[in-house]
């Protein structure tokens, strides 16, 4: 395991000694436990990120005049296709 310093406020720092105690258990595993709770939510938190961007994304061309009729276009395709 590697180390790594990390700066808690004051109030941080005795509520995890309490907690550390009301658990026995050391104030590193619990940050360790902190870390890795946080660490697997990220996906989530991505794909709803995600979520969000495509949401705000759809129908952005939904008025733009300077586009060919897709729907003409894929009927085309689908004739020359048989």
């Amino acid at each position: 395991m590697t180390q790594m310093a990390i700066h808690l406020t004051r109030k941080e720092l005795d509520t995890l000694a309490f907690l550390a105690h009301k658990r026995s258990r050391e104030q590193t595993d619990l940050i360790r436990e902190a870390v890795d709770t946080f660490l697997v939510q990220q996906p989530a938190r991505q794909t709803d990120r995600r979520r969000v961007t495509l949401n705000q994304l759809a129908g952005i061309w939904r008025n733009r005049t300077d586009l060919p009729d897709f729907d003409a276009l894929r009927r085309e395709w689908d004739r020359s296709s048989d």
